[in-house]
């Protein structure tokens, strides 16, 4: 099966959410293949479905209440953040999730960074610290939101909320854990992969515009 593999490079969130709400109306007709958008973002908040206010209090940064699943996180420079807009023939939410996943704990592997699942908390985990997080919506059966993969983030904004309900010494990156700078671009490149491989998708990359 063939996709589209969409770099954003560094985009502003609202933006980015404007387009992803553009491709799942376009899957959803059959305009187009299940797609993975791949993005840095600059400083924000999203909130979650399941944001309650203990969890988050108004900050100096922008804010966006958003369609996904969980609670309040923070995206932000150093940080990778993928968008899979895909139709879920099957309706299996938890295969899509595992799928993304998979492909962070493969793409952690390679630079030496064990990770792994842990019941009831969606996302990857190393040593009890929380390294990548998903939350994802879905309408006509078409995926969106996604996962983001702390690679050399600037923890200290996870401290202006509590993300995903927990305390913000809870996160982790790429960076602190290796003790180095990482290449983004390499880890963006060996997530591409690694997601292809446990979705068995071939991806082409495809330069789209903005319709808005």
């Amino acid at each position: 099966m063939n996709g589209y593999l969409i770099d954003l490079g560094r985009k502003e969130y609202g933006e980015t959410l404007e387009l992803q709400r553009e491709l799942v109306q376009r899957r959803a007709k059959g305009e187009m293949p299940d797609a993975l958008v791949l993005v840095e973002h600059e400083n924000v908040i999203t909130l979650g479905r399941k944001t309650t206010p203990a969890n988050f209090k108004p900050q100096d940064i922008p804010v966006f209440q958003v369609e996904r699943g969980g609670d309040a996180t923070y995206h932000g420079p150093g940080q990778l953040v993928g968008y899979p807009i895909v139709l879920l023939t099957d309706h299996d939410v938890r295969r899509h999730v595992r799928n993304m996943e998979e492909a962070i704990m493969r793409t952690v592997g390679a630079y030496g960074i064990r990770g792994e699942r842990v019941d009831g908390h969606p996302g990857v985990w190393v040593g009890g610290r929380k390294l990548a997080s998903i939350g994802v919506a879905v309408t006509e059966w078409v995926t969106f939101h996604g996962f983001a993969l702390n690679v050399n983030t600037d923890l200290s904004y996870f401290e202006l909320i509590r993300p995903c309900g927990l305390d913000p010494s809870t996160m982790t990156s790429m960076q602190r854990l290796t003790g180095k700078m990482l290449p983004f671009e390499g880890v963006k490149a060996a997530f591409a992969r690694e997601y292809a491989a446990a979705t068995g998708v071939t991806l082409t990359h495809q330069r789209l515009v903005f319709s808005h």
